[in-house]
């Protein structure tokens, strides 16, 4: 992978890049970099994991250092095989391979050691009580904690117990250990920290050898010592464990200088919400078709949308690296998709909600039978390597119904009875008739076509002020097209009531049965991205034939914004 393809542009200065400045003339690691991205294994990434993913990999790009891939596996009660392929899947799409993968029960052992030895120095003790009465006794801002009545057990109690709970001679809820640090510390996660919990539980990794299972701070600080992490790069909410990570590793017999915690602001969208147990709880109760449904942020759902991975790596590059939380628009992700796109994509012919067109004057051979015409089209005008195409053409074509109208409105340039227009590529054609069904609805279009406007053009130099697309009657294919909307109608979803759920867009997904489609798009491979002429950009489906998502329209909606003054 390039430098350019990760965003590693060294002019690039943020208070993070700065640090490493700073430690690189230190010496602090000697010169070293290393990175880490340490998921937990409970769900599937989306958008915000994104950002998290494209720093920590730039940030040892552009000091030719090493980012890990880490599993924080350490909660076997919602974790599975099935989403650590699934995270290593949508790593690769997004462009991104870590110089190795490791799992924080790799270190099980020496975290269980490591807490022995805690125990030892009258660091760690091993208290009796519920859950419940710990979080009670920890007091809260403007409150003081309570001292655990185990607090003062001796080393060798401690140590007893821990093995008991480790051998599973204890039920889940019963006891845990805990760091003694100082229960009146300003800071909650300083107030004696729970660092092992029992679960008598099988994990994915190592089965039914554990009943204890260590806590995420426990696990993480020291995994990245061990790994020989520099810089923990995490988001904002981890702020207030700094210095239990801190104070952990101090407390360790480390041979080489500890990692250190920064924080940066993760990355929010409006319309849009990333909590995963919101996104849980919207599969679960079908509100959505599952986790790649393209509503959704989920990497795998903007995959299946058709969001080019490069997009969303230049969009995680552009926003750059703050302290405190912002909420971006999602137009600026979707303008960046659609720049992407109009480089890449091939350009085809698709009718969505079909009116039939028959040219009246289209000549025939020498049967009688019309005569068949193909016309050359451009396959991607920002890449004339792609070449073009021959499309079918004929004296009856499929139209867009919002491309006629028999009173047509003001301002209203396309057809209408008495009216000249272009079809895309072929001919200008004049409408001279209408035929309607019993309400008066309009079946079909009847026109007259200038035999020497080929191409579009006419030789008299007559202008037309609209020009429509259309696909052949007698060669169309027939599909389906999903349109997508916002998921949510609010820019800030459960913003008064607390539930995105209320803010629901009921209407965020319609799917139109009766496409037609010219014939090359028979051949566009699945999740292959084009772009249907003047209607927008469209993803075939993974699984089923001739299905194409609208993954974004032409209209660059961020570039409205900006002119408003509305864009952040």
């Amino acid at each position: 992978m390039t430098e350019d393809e990760l965003d590693g542009d060294e002019s690039k200065s943020d208070y993070i890049r700065d640090l490493l400045l700073a430690d690189a003339a230190s010496e602090r690691f000697q010169g070293r970099v290393q990175t880490r991205f340490p998921p937990e294994p409970n769900g599937f990434l989306h958008i915000g994991h994104a950002k998290a993913v494209c720093l920590d990999f730039a940030i040892a790009t552009e000091n030719q250092g090493r980012c890990n891939l880490r599993f924080d596996d350490t909660n076997p009660s919602t974790e599975d095989v099935s989403y650590v392929d699934a995270i290593i899947e949508d790593l690769a799409w997004l462009g991104f391979t870590p110089d190795a993968v490791h799992h924080s029960s790799d270190y099980f052992d020496q975290l269980y050691t490591w807490a022995e030895l805690l125990i030892s120095k009258g660091l760690a003790y091993v208290d009796d009580q519920s859950a419940d009465h710990i979080a009670e006794q920890r007091g809260g801002f403007g409150r003081p904690g309570i001292e655990s009545p185990f607090r003062d057990r001796t080393k060798e109690t401690n140590l007893e117990l821990f093995g008991r709970m480790c051998a599973g001679e204890f039920t889940a809820g019963t006891r845990v250990l805990r760091a003694k640090i100082d229960m009146q510390h300003e800071n909650m996660q300083m107030r004696d920290p729970v660092m092992y919990r029992i679960r008598d539980e099988r994990h994915h990794r190592t089965g039914d050898t554990w009943k204890i299972y260590p806590t995420y701070d426990w696990a993480h600080g020291q995994g990245d010592a061990i790994e020989g992490v520099t810089h923990s790069l995490c988001t904002l909410e981890f702020s207030d464990n700094r210095a239990l990570y801190d104070w952990y590793l101090a407390q360790l017999p480390l041979d080489t200088p500890p990692p250190y915690q920064t924080e940066f602001a993760r990355l929010e969208l409006t319309h849009t919400v990333t909590s995963k147990r919101q996104l849980k709880k919207l599969v679960d109760d079908g509100v959505v078709d599952g986790w790649d449904d393209p509503r959704l942020p989920t990497l795998r759902a903007l995959r299946r949308r058709g969001y080019p991975a490069k997009a969303i790596r230049e969009f995680c590059g552009f926003i750059g690296v703050a302290r405190t939380n912002a909420r971006h628009d999602i137009e600026l992700l979707e303008s960046f998709v659609r720049t992407e796109l109009n480089l890449s994509a091939s350009r085809r012919m698709a009718v969505l909600n079909p009116l039939k067109l028959v040219i009246t004057n289209w000549p025939t051979d020498s049967s009688g039978e019309p005569f068949s015409d193909v016309r050359n089209l451009v396959n991607n005008p920002e890449n004339d390597a792609e070449g073009s195409r021959e499309v079918p053409f004929s004296g009856e074509l499929w139209i867009e119904q919002d491309d006629f109208k028999m009173d047509p409105p003001p301002k209203y340039f396309r057809l209408a009875p008495g009216r000249e227009v272009r079809l895309r590529g072929g001919y200008l054609v004049t409408c001279t008739d209408v035929v309607c069904d019993d309400e008066g609805v309009p079946v079909e279009v009847h026109c007259e076509y200038d035999p020497e406007t080929a191409g579009g053009a006419a030789p008299d130099g007559r202008k037309v002020k609209a020009t429509i697309h259309w696909v052949d009657a007698a060669n169309a294919v027939d599909g389906s097209v999903a349109l997508y909307e916002r998921l949510f109608k609010t820019q800030l979803p459960g913003s008064e009531t607390g539930d995105p759920v209320d803010d629901l867009n009921e209407d965020s997904r319609e799917v139109l049965q009766h496409c037609k489609f010219e014939p090359a798009l028979k051949d566009v491979a699945p999740g292959q991205v084009v772009q249907f002429e003047r209607l927008g950009y469209f993803a075939a489906d993974t699984d089923r034939d001739l299905l194409f998502h609208r993954t974004v329209g032409l209209r660059d909606e961020w570039a409205r914004l900006q002119k408003q003054g509305g864009g952040s």
